[in-house]
């Protein structure tokens, strides 16, 4: 009898390990502000991302991903919980918070519903989310979090991080305080930091799966890089010559070129520890058993207020206009699936929004989806595995522009297969473009395509209502 209940127990743990073993890691590797063509494979003629470049060939780039909104809080809340951020009256009109502070007491974060499923969670880097430290990572859902706080940028790329690398200057607007990262190094840059806590994690003995969610602040300003790679690109800048002007006088001033030295030095940072981290899970015999998802939370900073001087980033060109627009440049971004169960590869024409990442990744790991939650996240599974696109309608809200700052206005846009029709508030008009044959958003056809006119409006009437979006 002992003999036999040492077999169960034996087989009962044999069971439990192929179990573990059988499910499928999970990497979510976010970058800030990286827009839709800053990386060299979509023909980006500065920059250089070859470890980016090089995951796109192994797995499967998309070439219709948006996220739900063109700024960094309200996206990450629709990264975090698979809801559209006009559900909790995101961003409010009068603050660039969250209105009600508790707005997620009740909502499972994608932290959360893996961590319900036996997997080790681990978050690094921006989560821009709530006030209080019982909103953040460590108490939705993540059992490690290394720096995610309420600070949207830092003060300082280099640590001491909280503490402006030109003390003179006054802190800027929405740049906070980073909590946890005190025993760093004089000199140590940021995002070295996080892709070191990242590989710490990842080399660790894990009986269980994991879920890593990595987010960078880079390449968010303030512009501040690694002197040799200023250097490198310092160099790669010397003699060339850039045809028409550096600005153009639509949606604010939008910057035409991809020239900016310092902000290049840092998009080469975070594809260098994208391949480090790649490198870490190959070297570990991981990389087969995990899914890899790489992606942005917006397009890049190419617009500023017309009497605005701040530094632009980049040029999203051919896209219109950038980060905090609902134009294509704001909103569309780089997304790729790679790893485990990743059995289409290349290249997909799936229209998505950074709120089906939730549902797809539950599904691609085999866990049960949950409809209550992620409401506004679709599984798109069947085309990353089969090549079967599943139709798509997206809706975007932005409740608080910033004139002055981006140069962008008040709208509530609707995308309907090839059709996108955006409704601005402030001066009451309506546009509408065919993205099959106009994708820069050049002809407005409002007065030409009636029909669909009138039921892309009705579209955006009744998901207001249903979302309870406002203005």
């Amino acid at each position: 009898m002992k003999f036999l209940k040492l077999l169960v127990a034996s087989l009962l743990l044999m069971s439990c390990s192929v179990i573990a073993q059988n499910k499928k890691n999970v990497l979510v590797f976010v970058v800030d502000d990286l827009g839709y063509y800053d990386i060299s494979k979509h023909d980006a003629d500065f920059y250089e991302t070859p470890n980016i470049d090089q995951l796109a060939e192994d797995g499967l780039d998309f070439n219709n991903a948006y996220v739900a909104h063109p700024r960094c809080l309200p996206s990450r809340y629709a990264l975090q919980t698979g809801r559209y951020p006009a559900r909790a009256g995101i961003p409010s009109r009068n603050e660039n918070t969250i209105k009600d502070k508790k707005f997620y007491d009740n909502e499972v974060t994608i932290g959360q519903a893996f961590k319900n499923n036996g997997y080790h969670t681990f978050f690094a880097g921006k989560w821009h989310l709530g006030h209080t430290e019982d909103e953040w990572p460590q108490n939705k859902g993540y059992d490690i979090n290394i720096a995610g706080c309420a600070a949207g940028a830092p003060n300082s790329y280099f640590f001491p991080y909280n503490v402006p690398k030109n003390p003179k200057k006054s802190k800027k607007k929405g740049h906070g305080k980073i909590v946890g990262l005190d025993n760093g190094v004089e000199g140590e840059y940021l995002t070295d930091r996080l892709t070191d806590e990242t590989i710490n994690f990842i080399n660790e003995d894990h009986k269980d799966p994991f879920f890593i969610m990595l987010c960078h602040y880079g390449v968010h300003t303030p512009f501040q890089a690694k002197k040799e790679h200023i250097k490198k690109y310092k160099t790669k800048i010397e003699g060339v010559t850039f045809e028409g002007p550096e600005y153009t006088l639509q949606d604010g001033y939008t910057k035409m070129h991809q020239n900016n030295v310092v902000y290049g030095a840092m998009v080469e940072s975070v594809d260098e520890s994208l391949g480090r981290v790649v490198k870490a899970l190959k070297d570990k015999g991981l990389y087969d058993n995990t899914i890899i998802v790489f992606t942005s939370d917006h397009g890049g900073l190419s617009n500023r207020g017309v009497n605005n001087k701040r530094e632009l980033a980049t040029s999203n060109l051919p896209l219109r206009a950038g980060k905090g627009h609902t134009y294509e440049g704001g909103t569309k971004v780089p997304l790729i699936f790679a790893g485990a169960k990743i059995t289409k590869k290349h290249t997909s024409d799936q229209v998505t929004t950074n709120t089906d990442l939730y549902p797809t990744l539950l599904d691609l790991c085999g866990l049960d989806l949950i409809p209550s939650e992620h409401k506004d996240g679709v599984s798109i599974k069947t085309e990353i595995q089969k090549g079967k696109t599943t139709d798509r309608t997206l809706f975007w809200h932005s409740s608080r522009a910033r004139p002055k700052s981006t140069g962008d206005t008040n709208c509530t846009v609707v995308r309907d297969g090839d059709l996108k029709m955006s409704y601005f508030y402030d001066d009451d008009h309506y546009e509408l473009y065919d993205l099959s044959k106009d994708p820069f958003e050049a002809t407005n056809l409002i007065d030409v395509n009636k029909k669909d006119a009138a039921r892309l409006k009705q579209l955006i009437t009744t998901w207001k209502e249903e979302v309870k979006a406002t203005i």
